[in-house]
């Protein structure tokens, strides 16, 4: 089909920014070669992909005698990854694309650049440090030591909105929607308590973080688990946490969860929620879950959205502008 903008072959970024993308990858990968974190490679396309479903993937047709088979591009290499460490890989970190599908926008593009590494024997407080000497590293230009707040999930959602995150009163929430301009998160959410929470941590929490600082959110409940474990202290709350830079999620952390009976729980009731949903069910990974059940050590690990981060380095306010050609000019 004709192009008929004939400027359209040009990328979106600064030149300059390609540099500034490569130092950044530099930086990053001479970070974990100071600490002994091997640099892996996973499959991108997959037999299988993740049920949560929020997320969308996308699918291609192998053609494979005497059948094609249905292959997924990841939207995260994460289950390869655990299965390195299941096999005894020790430490290990990831820079590579990811793919959602439907997610295009200031924040988003379909194909996007992930850090992801874990931490064997690693803490989630440990984790957590790690992440700030990191984005120190990166940012240092713009961020000091004094610039980095842990904040605890349920006191800073108790302090912004007046609900206990812990405890779904559906009148509550939307009486607080009807009154704070987000009425439409009633129909959208029901009574969905998970879905309450994200929807009114993105439209009402997170804006109070975006004050030129960096925020690491901890402690989220245990309903939005996903993959995490659940606190072995407080059984309401899971050993996750989230980075905010200026206001803008970058990252999302785990004690990982190791348990197969659980996460294969887990992945069912996801699928349980699709069908609600009217969405597509997904298979579970089988090979996943396999590695789970040979055993996972303990670790803790991260996932950090690379053009997000450049964006935080570069100021920028849309990832169009770090990115050399987005979605609508791939």
């Amino acid at each position: 089909m004709p192009i008929k903008d004939e400027s359209a072959w040009q990328p979106t970024c600064d030149l300059k920014y390609l540099r500034l993308r490569a130092q950044m990858l530099a930086e990053i990968r001479d970070f974990f070669k100071q600490r002994s974190v091997v640099e892996v490679e996973t499959p991108l396309m997959c037999q299988a992909t993740g049920t949560d479903p929020q997320l969308d993937s996308f699918s291609s047709l192998y053609h494979f005698s005497p059948k094609d088979r249905q292959m997924f591009l990841q939207t995260s290499p994460e289950f390869a990854m655990k299965r390195l460490l299941a096999a005894g890989s020790g430490s290990i970190f990831q820079i590579c694309k990811a793919f959602r599908n439907g997610e295009f926008g200031r924040f988003h593009n379909p194909e996007f650049s992930i850090l992801e590494w874990y931490r064997v024997g690693f803490s989630l407080p440990q984790l957590m440090d790690e992440v700030a000497e990191l984005l120190l590293k990166v940012l240092n230009v713009k961020y000091k030591a004094d610039d980095i707040y842990k904040v605890e999930y349920i006191e800073l959602f108790e302090r912004v909105t007046g609900l206990n995150p812990l405890v779904f009163c559906q009148q509550s929430y939307q009486s607080y929607a009807e009154n704070n301009a987000i009425a439409d998160a009633i129909n959208l959410c029901g009574d969905d308590h998970s879905m309450w929470l994200d929807f009114i941590f993105s439209y009402k929490v997170q804006p109070t973080l975006a004050d030129q600082s960096i925020y690491m959110v901890y402690g989220y409940p245990a309903i939005q688990s996903s993959l995490a474990r659940i606190n072995q202290q407080n059984s309401a709350v899971a050993d996750r946490f989230e980075v905010f830079v200026n206001g803008i999620e970058i990252g999302n952390g785990f004690f990982e969860l190791s348990d197969a009976v659980e996460q294969e729980k887990r992945f069912d009731k996801e699928n349980k929620q699709r069908q609600g949903k009217g969405l597509v069910l997904v298979d579970k990974d089988e090979l996943f879950l396999s590695s789970l059940r040979a055993g996972l050590p303990d670790c803790s690990g991260i996932a950090i959205g690379l053009d997000r981060l450049l964006m935080a380095v570069t100021g920028s306010s849309s990832v169009r502008e770090v990115i050399a050609f987005p979605f609508d000019r791939a």
